[in-house]
């Protein structure tokens, strides 16, 4: 093992750094560093020459220009084995370099600042730091390269038992974390750029670096493997879990369901899915109320359901919650009173949520690739509609077709979605023919459907989907249109004397 004499320093996150460098100054070691965390080291006492003191050259470029040198990368790059790196390092009097500890600049967080400029982005992409690191781990035999904060306890641990040497096992790992980390700085900055308004709407390489976050039981079977990675604050991945089980897999399929469903409504809304579909969903004026009359849709479903909420849920909702069997609830957060009788369900699993993440692309896996799209974030505006039929849409119809067209896209195609107005009443959901899902969706109904509105997330090919949801008791819908057996649609809806609206897009969901 061979020893560490000499360390360079120049981090952005400086957590930590001047315990470590003491420690390392307390072994002997050699400090080298750069503008701030040199200054910073100073301040505690330590000694530490300048990049420039080494490579006889200044700062420069506004401090784009520091580390960039060969007198600082030969240091790191000279393999100590080989007689002729040796004989060049002497020969041009470099200075050996054997630890790199460096992190780069926060350009994720830079990147989340609301208005952000494109001139601000580019300042803030590092050159200097990927450069030293990706040198010390390419020679992780003879460099330590340290990137993480979190490492350093148990680096001064192994370096303070071993004269100051690492194990040849913990340069492979620091290399290893190394490479992690410029791939996901390197990922983060092809993202951002190529998500900028002035960039093409997909990108002609899809990049996906995102850390583990946590490692889970197992995927949607005991059979298989699973993970889930996250990266930011918000959304269904990045939620604080306040109380409960582990979460599972399909306990965060479901909770992601519910919680894009709910973020649809601005007025107090609860949402109840099973198996990613809605099997209730109500607005009302109190929270409590919104979820008695989503549970009201299908009591026998929502049993071992999961929930999502758009205000915070106070001890009213709770109480309600609380008489039947549900995995889990996503909130933006949760009064006192709420937790208190929550905390009675000690299995419940409890998520704060913070909002964000509808617009991120949809990315699925298919045999050999990926498929990638844009959020469907679409809305109806209701003067863009069409009504198509002699009957036109009461007020309260309209509102009521409204609620559904938001209902409809949360729902797996063929999906049919009967509703009144602030309530969902029944679904039909993933049926291989439309008029299956609408009969489907009418079976399942334990509200009266009389007098109901019916969404369709595609057109009707025939009018006897239309004719079995009025049958039931349906009085106006709401679908795409564009059909060729539109006119017979639109002739069987004035024959029947019901409102028909037609949207003109469509809200599939595989």
């Amino acid at each position: 093992m061979a020893k560490i004499r000499r360390a360079l320093l120049s981090v952005t996150d400086k957590t930590g750094l001047v315990d470590f460098a003491k420690g390392l100054t307390d072994l002997g070691v050699e400090l080298i560093s750069t503008g701030g965390t040199a200054k910073l080291l100073r301040e505690a006492g330590l000694a530490a020459r300048d990049v420039s003191e080494v490579t006889e050259f200044p700062e420069m470029l506004d401090g784009r220009v520091k580390t960039i040198h060969p007198r600082i990368a030969a240091g790191v790059l000279a393999i100590r084995e080989k007689a002729d790196h040796m004989a060049a390092i002497a020969e041009h009097k470099i200075e050996l370099i054997d630890m790199v500890v460096v992190n780069l600049y926060a350009f994720e967080k830079t990147a989340a600042k609301p208005g952000v400029s494109l001139e601000e982005l580019i300042e803030n992409i590092d050159i200097g730091g990927p450069t030293m690191i990706r040198a010390a781990a390419k020679n992780y035999q003879d460099v330590a390269v340290v990137t993480r904060p979190e490492d350093y306890a148990a680096l001064l641990q192994e370096l303070q038992a071993s004269d100051a040497s690492l194990s040849a096992a913990t340069h492979w790992d620091l290399a290893k974390k190394a490479f992690s980390m410029t791939a996901a700085y390197d990922s983060a900055i092809t993202q951002v750029l190529t998500n900028l308004p002035q960039a093409v709407e997909m990108p002609d390489r899809l990049v996906i670096n995102v850390p583990l976050k946590a490692s889970l039981r197992y995927g949607e079977n005991p059979h298989q493997s699973a993970a889930l990675y996250a990266s930011g604050t918000v959304g269904i991945a990045n939620a604080e879990q306040l109380q409960g089980k582990e979460l599972s897999y399909n306990n965060l399929v479901d909770l992601d369901a519910a919680w894009q469903l709910i973020c649809e409504f601005g007025q107090p809304a609860s949402a109840i899915i099973k198996h990613t579909n809605p099997c209730g969903c109500a607005t009302a004026t109190t929270l409590a109320e919104s979820y008695r009359k989503a549970f009201a849709a299908d009591p026998i479903s929502a049993f071992g359901g999961v929930l999502a909420f758009n205000r915070e849920v106070d001890a009213e909702t709770a109480a309600e919650i609380a008489k039947t069997f549900i995995e889990a609830i996503a909130a933006p957060s949760y009064d006192a009173g709420a937790l208190a009788v929550l905390a009675a369900k000690k299995n419940l699993r409890l998520l704060r949520v913070a909002a964000g993440g509808l617009e991120e692309p949809v990315v699925k896996t298919i045999t050999g690739g990926y498929l990638v799209q844009s959020a469907d974030r679409k809305a109806l505006v209701r003067a863009e509609a069409r009504v198509v039929t002699k009957v036109q849409p009461t007020e309260a119809q309209w509102n009521a077709l409204e609620f559904a067209w938001r209902v409809v896209k949360h729902v797996k195609s063929n999906a049919i979605v009967y509703a009144q107005e602030g309530q969902l009443i029944a679904a039909g959901a993933g049926q291989m023919s439309r008029v299956d899902s609408v009969k489907f969706g009418a079976d399942k109904a334990v509200l009266p459907l009389a007098g109901c509105v019916v969404a369709s997330d595609a057109f009707f090919p025939f009018p006897d989907g239309l004719e079995a949801a009025a049958a039931r008791g349906a009085v106006a819908f709401i679908q795409p249109g564009g059909s060729v057996k539109d006119p017979d649609v639109i002739a069987a809806a004035d024959r029947l004397g019901i409102a028909m609206v037609m949207t003109g897009f469509r809200h599939f969901r595989h």
